[in-house]
């Protein structure tokens, strides 16, 4: 089981490459270390989206009656598998998205651990059971999977938003078609690969590669019934008001604009560090990236001075090289990133740390922007106010810590955030008040261990059910709940009145 990073990029379909109705759109899938083009991928047409979901159609029925005993063990099998060949992955991932391999490692562990919350699908699953609920009358539930899930994920974590999501569909029962992000296809292509070799029936797990044109087909079709999306806020409403219209239960993740907030009693060293590591890491790429540190006064000279030192120590380049930080995904989105380092300076900003030069360590022409510091950033300047998803860090400056939390709430993203402090009245004070749905307390980036859920508030989550955890298993599966009497031949009588218990 390989994948050749020459060629074009078909689908798959019942557990076999898929070219589909033959459509000839495809698009580019650059290597961002050299700015050259890897491979092509090809994008589905409507017809060759519904193939696919034709398949999982298919599939669902006999896979979600499939014994809990076999799917599980098929998810162990998976399990196994993608912990011996994680190095394999990791190569991919940089080979496509440009974040450097420890990076690019870490997001398939990470991805790991969802796996592991699968594999333990029989517990999740199990229902409740009431014995005599009323005279002779019992009551259990069970959960039943929806049929067929779409899953729809980004360029940023082209593995492990796959695993945060059709791990839990698969084991619960369902079906599923993937759409990965185009700019970075061939992880998820590689994950289906893997599970067939773990044993997966043909049609349970189907990837199809495109654009709009197979995400409307996703959202529209009958025979969808769960849709998964994680990416920017403005999408992330579309998908939700699109698939919800159309009878599809719906989890769409949007963007985010997380904030540190740092106390002056914090140790500020630390501080520094975990601000460098929440805001560079995967070149700013993330959506749980640290973007603004707010800065309550009298330290923010110092702590700006710390993160400036460290700033223009990190080694940018080749994420093969042992580089602290690769390239941006593409050309374009290189040059946004840098425009809104423009947009800074104009707005009155002081820019510290200038990443829009310095020496990188590649060949060619890669799409690279050092790491980039703003200090006194205030709350109308479009580089606090914009989701940048770049190696761009603004420092604002507060006079307390009530400010600071006004600050913070006061955005319409509610993803992450992070307080730095050695009060622990300041913190429980902080983890209450603050309306974000995940929150640090000396962790820079609180994404959920596997078996607690991810999500956010507000503009950063549409729909009512988080990623991976307990939630999953709930958005994967409806509830039935069902009431049984057992008569002895001594039962009679008509009765019209309303059941009641007894």
């Amino acid at each position: 089981m390989t994948i050749t990073l020459t060629d074009t990029l078909q689908h798959w379909v019942n557990n076999a490459p898929f070219s589909g109705d033959g459509e000839s759109r495809t698009g580019k899938v650059y290597n961002p270390a050299t700015g050259q083009v890897a491979r092509q991928v090809a994008f589905a047409s409507k017809t060759t989206t519904e193939q696919a979901i034709t398949a999982a159609h298919t599939a669902a029925k006999e896979w979600g009656a499939t014994s809990l005993a076999r799917r599980t063990a098929i998810m162990f099998r998976f399990r196994e598998l993608l912990a011996s060949r994680k190095n394999e992955l990791a190569a991919i991932i940089t080979a496509e998205h440009g974040k450097v391999l420890d990076d690019a490692l870490g997001e398939v562990n990470r991805g790991l651990e969802v796996v592991e919350l699968a594999c333990n699908a029989a517990y999740m699953l199990k229902g409740d059971y009431t014995e005599s609920a009323s005279t002779n009358l019992n009551v259990h539930s069970l959960r039943q999977p929806v049929g067929v899930s779409a899953i729809i994920s980004p360029f940023n974590f082209p593995a492990m938003v796959p695993l945060w999501f059709f791990p839990v569909a698969i084991a619960s029962g369902n079906a599923v078609v993937l759409k990965p992000s185009e700019k970075d296809p061939s992880s998820s292509q590689w994950l289906a690969e893997l599970m067939k070799e773990a044993g997966l029936p043909d049609g349970v797990l189907n990837v199809v590669h495109g654009d709009k044109e197979a995400v409307d087909t996703l959202l529209t079709d009958s025979r969808v019934s769960s849709v998964s999306f994680v990416g920017s806020t403005p999408i992330a409403q579309y998908v939700y008001s699109t698939g919800t219209a159309h009878g599809k239960r719906v989890q769409a993740f949007g963007g985010a604009k997380n904030h540190m907030l740092v106390l002056p009693d914090a140790d500020l060293d630390l501080a520094a560090d975990m601000a460098i590591n929440a805001g560079y890491g995967a070149a700013g790429e993330r959506c749980m990236a640290i973007s603004v540190v707010v800065a309550v006064e009298p330290i923010a000279d110092e702590l700006v001075a710390k993160i400036a030192e460290r700033s223009k120590k990190l080694r940018v380049g080749d994420g093969t090289r042992g580089c602290d930080m690769g390239p941006l995904i593409t050309g374009e989105h290189r040059d946004k990133v840098a425009g809104y380092i423009d947009a800074g300076v104009a707005s009155g900003a002081e820019l510290v740390v200038d990443g829009r030069g310095g020496n990188v360590d590649a060949d060619g022409e890669g799409f690279f922007l050092n790491p980039t510091l703003f200090d006194k950033v205030t709350p109308d300047m479009s580089i606090y106010t914009d989701e940048i998803f770049g190696p761009v860090l603004s420092v604002v400056r507060v006079d307390s810590f009530d400010e600071g939390i006004d600050l913070i709430n006061s955005s319409p993203y509610g993803n992450g955030t992070a307080i730095f402090t050695n009060d622990g009245g300041a913190a429980r004070r902080f983890e209450n008040e603050i309306q974000v749905g995940m929150v640090g307390i000396n962790v820079p980036i609180p994404v959920p261990v596997g078996y607690h859920s991810f999500g956010g508030w507000k503009a950063s989550l549409f729909g009512d059910q988080h990623a991976y955890g307990p939630e999953a298993f709930k958005f994967f599966t409806r509830n039935k709940v069902v009431t049984s009497r057992w008569l002895d031949p001594s039962h009679g009588g008509i009765n019209l009145g309303f059941p009641q218990n007894d």
